[in-house]
């Protein structure tokens, strides 16, 4: 019933997106045809490929190096409150900078290099994974710490089957708000200093004013980035909750 209603409202926008290309007849507004027809053209030439590819690396890597810094920094101030006044206020600095300066940053800082951009996005995206985990963290039912202290539970039994169960369902919600955010990041990296990948796909046919071309590249961007929420992180969240 769920697909049967997501096709539905697909339908629905495809038919909207051709009525109003049809009304606009013109080339800022291409139909769904002609962007269909472009994205075909581009997926034989290897270009699309080659450049979601590329992305999807750089979206990966960034990913894990956020998602592993954060986890452990959120717990830690979770359970620190040492920790937590101490870095605060730093961690806030960071969130509530906007990410085109961290990656503008970056570049001056380490050049136009593969690094300078994979740091970019792990550094807009740490801090968000490190509130939410350190949300979690507070929130550790008191009942399961005293039933830990009372069966003795050593370091890695509590970890095991006290902690790591009850921050899953924040690692989950962390990881699909994260990868919503990394991958847009990313293609802003992209744009401004990267000679790769969809973000520069992207700029590369804006500056020809080619509105099929971006609007091909951005919609196949989002789909697979879509299917991975939907075929992977969903089901994830469902598992970790599963318990509740």
């Amino acid at each position: 019933m769920a697909v049967a209603a997501r096709l539905v409202s697909l339908l629905i926008l495809l038919a909207l997106w051709q009525l109003a290309a049809t009304l606009a007849d013109t080339r800022t507004l291409p139909a769904p045809s002609a962007v269909a027809a472009f994205v075909l053209r581009e997926i034989e030439s290897g270009g699309m490929l080659f450049n979601v590819g590329v992305t999807l690396a750089r979206v990966a890597v960034s990913f894990v190096i956020a998602m592993s810094l954060g986890l452990v920094l959120g717990v830690l101030l979770g359970r620190s409150k040492l920790a937590d006044r101490t870095l605060d206020t730093p961690l806030l600095v960071v969130l509530n900078t906007p990410a085109l300066v961290i990656t503008v940053l970056a570049y001056v800082w380490l050049g136009l290099t593969e690094t300078a951009a994979i740091v970019a996005v792990a550094l807009n995206k740490l801090p968000n994974v490190a509130v939410i985990m350190r949300e979690g963290a507070r929130s550790l039912d008191p009942g399961l710490e005293e039933m830990a202290r009372t069966y003795r539970f050593d370091r890695r039994t509590w970890i095991a089957h006290v902690l790591v169960p009850q921050l899953q369902p924040f690692a989950v919600a962390a990881a699909r708000s994260g990868i919503s955010l990394a991958w847009k990041i990313v293609l802003v990296v992209e744009l401004i200093g990267r000679p790769n990948g969809v973000g520069f796909a992207i700029n590369y046919y804006f500056q020809l004013f080619d509105v099929t071309a971006v609007i091909g590249y951005s919609l196949v961007f989002m789909t697979v980035m879509l299917a991975i929420d939907t075929l992977v992180l969903q089901p994830l969240d469902a598992h970790v909750r599963r318990w509740r």
